[in-house]
């Protein structure tokens, strides 16, 4: 625009929700949008206009109705806000031309129309705001440069302000023309003697992310009062995604950094750092807006957390990221034989890297080797898409995985790796013992039944445990039965939020169900429900549970009971080498194990990590009461060689079928990696997903070890001597051959 100060356009608009100091706060549409023209030069005024918008809901909240008076069919009747907005432009400028002006800046009554309003409605609907849009003066910034004493800006309103200068406010009826008139009295006042007052300083919206910069963490600091952390984000959000979550509102230049978990990945979080603390303030009146169809939080962060993720002291990481207007693609799963040439080979002619191999980053260990991520720089968003079409195409014997990123990943991978003692200041625990069978006196049986004896608590927090459950339900502990607590994990291993509890009765449960439910834990209330064994059962085997009833697992085998430990005595046909190998690792064994009189043979706990890996369960396994759970049994580890005699001393018949080829177990799997990661791992060995069993704990969760059936024992061995100590997603992996 040539010249701000020329016109200013007086402009108000209303939501289908909260209005005044919560504007835009709950993610209601825009219903009344209301303006009228201001001659800075002249101080004159054109027509006042109002028209009404026609939002995708016509649900309006009561205090909606009362404050603007309107109703739905009225909503019904009017345009859409991008017809609106086109008809307010040309309204505008069919003025301004005959008032013999060329350009005008918008005037609001504080920066949430703008800022909390209309620009994340327009990036939701995909509408092209208008540049006008981009610019804005605030009412209430201008008129503390006036009146320093009238208080602070925050708490400035059109009647306070109003009465400060001792004008009348205007008694016009109807909302929204009532605002633009004291608006307008209030612009044309200080226009005059004695404040003879020029708006000069405009608030701006970014148009854009700026996401490159390089932050070294030593001699930097970052203002605590405007970072934020959103949590809830999806796996594949890129720092774009999240920059349009928060449109309005302008993010410092490379502000937003994805957090990764233990391996590397994006764990579902971002920190974010704005200009100021008036933005990050309006950023956490974000909390639970949608994402897609995914609620964010949003809460307050600190710089020091900021700086942890996005920091970084590294010269070829600030030389990578000195680029301006560079779109960054991380690149996993490279082979380790990979050259600069290859990526580009792979990455083709469409999407041309910046500066040739200068615009790669390749991540390697502080010892040289490499880990198989790259970075990538683009020098737009058209080679950046193009690149991402080839997304798990084959470089080598590997699929290659390409990824959005960001300049904080960069940091956080760098760091992470380059950070990676070369040796480990532990020796290396002993391997375990092929044998590993667990003895329990009395094992945990869920039995199914219609007694309404448990309960079911939704909603806890993810790092609940079980000391975290105990306390919740206070004085009511006493009535849990033994092992009766159990914590549910989805299909990725990570609490649910869910758990069951077997109470003594049904008249327990119910007292529990009253006395709890809604009661805090930590920052979250939890909601508590009595249910039957089955229908626990039901859950843990991939069911749902609701207040309307109850949905079946989705799979196609029958409905079974929860897995559990079956128990079921020693006899001579036994044999320990087989059946160990398909069992958990050492499990927990009571203090003073004793079989039953009728039967000398221990019993043992038999667990099939099998049931988990055919089923299609929403659930994958549950936490038994650990030690702390009331009037649980004392337990303490069995030593291995004890167990191993327990159960070689019985011979035993053929649980497992023998496993045609040769087995090698994996030791030092990072806990999240699934059959294709190590089917990955194992390329050009030709093997099946069926020739990997992962192996589980007591507590049903995977134990960081596999076994893996090759075809002959000469691709065993060969297998063992190529990759033993080859990193998986940054672990070393330690292969065996079983004899």
């Amino acid at each position: 625009m040539a010249s701000h100060s020329d016109t200013l356009v007086v402009f108000f608009g209303a939501t289908a929700g909260a209005n005044g100091g919560k504007l835009g706060s709950d993610e209601r549409e825009l219903i009344l949008l209301v303006w009228q023209i201001v001659d800075l030069h002249e101080n004159k005024v054109g027509k006042l206009q109002r028209t009404l918008v026609q939002p995708d809901s016509a649900d309006l909240s009561e205090q909606c109705k009362e404050e603007t008076g309107l109703t739905a069919e009225e909503l019904c009747k009017a345009e859409p806000l991008e017809s609106v907005l086109q008809q307010f432009h040309q309204s505008v400028s069919a003025e301004l031309k005959s008032l013999g002006r060329s350009s005008y800046t918008l005037c609001v009554d504080g920066p949430l129309l703008i800022r909390q309003v209309l620009h994340p409605e327009a990036s939701k609907k995909n509408l092209v705001l208008p540049e006008c849009f981009y610019t804005f003066v605030d009412l209430k910034k201008e008129f503390h440069k006036c009146c320093p004493n009238a208080g602070p800006v925050k708490d400035l309103t059109l009647t306070s302000m109003l009465d400060y200068v001792c004008i009348p406010a205007a008694v016009e009826q109807e909302a929204g023309l009532r605002e633009v008139k004291n608006m307008v009295l209030l612009i044309l006042h200080l226009l005059v003697e004695p404040y003879n007052h020029k708006f000069s300083t405009f608030e701006t919206v970014n148009y854009k992310l700026w996401s490159l910069l390089c932050i070294n963490s030593k001699t930097e600091a970052v203002d605590i009062e405007t970072v934020i952390r959103a949590r809830g984000l999806p796996w594949q959000s890129s720092d774009q995604d999240i920059a349009r979550f928060f449109k309005g509102l302008n993010i410092a230049k490379g502000g937003v950094a994805l957090c990764l978990n233990a391996q590397g990945r994006r764990n579902g979080e971002a920190l974010v750092r704005f200009i100021n603390s008036e933005h990050r303030d309006m950023a956490l009146d974000r909390h639970k807006h949608h994402m897609g169809n995914r609620y964010i939080e949003v809460y307050k962060a600190t710089g020091e957390e900021f700086l942890k993720i996005a920091g970084g002291t590294s010269n070829e990481v600030a030389q990578f990221l000195s680029k301006e207007n560079q779109v960054i693609i991380r690149m996993r799963g490279l082979p380790f034989t990979a050259t600069p040439q290859d990526v580009l080979g792979f990455l083709g002619p469409d999407s041309p890297v910046t500066d040739g191999t200068e615009g790669l980053l390749f991540v390697k260990y502080p010892d040289g080797r490499p880990t198989g991520d790259a970075f990538v720089l683009f020098a737009c968003e058209e080679y950046a898409q193009n690149a991402l079409k080839k997304h798990k195409q084959i470089l080598g014997k590997r699929y290659i995985e390409l990824f959005r990123s960001t300049a904080a990943e960069v940091q956080q991978v760098l760091n992470r790796y380059m950070s990676t003692p070369l040796i480990s200041t532990l020796p290396p625990p002993p391997p375990p013992p092929m044998v590993s069978v667990p003895v329990l006196a009395t094992p945990p049986f869920i039995t199914t039944g219609s007694m309404r004896d448990c309960i079911r608590l939704r909603g806890l927090p993810y790092t609940a445990a079980i000391e975290d459950i105990l306390e919740f339900m206070g004085e009511h502990t006493i009535d849990i039965k033994p092992h009766g607590v159990h914590m549910v994990l989805n299909q990725q291993g990570r609490p649910s939020g869910d758990a069951f509890i077997q109470m003594k009765s049904a008249d327990h449960a119910f007292m529990v169900a009253q006395k709890c439910h809604k009661k805090m834990m930590k920052d979250r209330y939890v909601e508590v429900f009595q249910c039957s064994t089955e229908e626990m059962s039901f859950v843990l085997m991939g069911g749902t549970l609701n207040r309307s009833g109850l949905s079946p697992p989705p799979c196609k085998l029958p409905c079974l009971s929860p897995p559990t430990y079956a128990a079921f005595p020693a006899t001579p046909a036994m044999l320990p080498t087989e059946a160990a190998l398909y069992q958990p690792p050492l499990l927990a064994t009571p203090r003073t194990p004793q079989a039953p009189a009728h039967n000398p043979a221990p019993a043992l706990a038999y667990y099939s990590p099998q049931l988990y890996m055919n089923m299609n369960m929403s659930y994958t396994t549950y936490y038994p009461s650990p030690p702390v759970s009331p009037s649980a049994m004392s337990y303490f580890a069995a030593p291995p060689g004890s167990v191993a005699a327990a159960v070689a001393a019985q011979p035993a018949p053929a649980i497992l079928p023998p496993q045609p080829g040769a087995l090698v177990r994996m030791q030092g799997l990072p806990y999240n990696a699934g059959v294709k990661d190590i089917l990955s791992f194992f390329q050009g060995y030709q093997l099946q997903a069926d020739s990997v069993l992962m192996l589980y704990n007591w507590s049903g969760q995977r134990s960081g070890e596999a076994l893996v059936t090759f075809p002959s024992e000469k691709a065993a061995r060969r297998a063992v001597a190529e990759c033993s100590n080859l990193p998986l997603s940054s672990h070393p992996i330690r292969l065996v051959c079983c004899e």
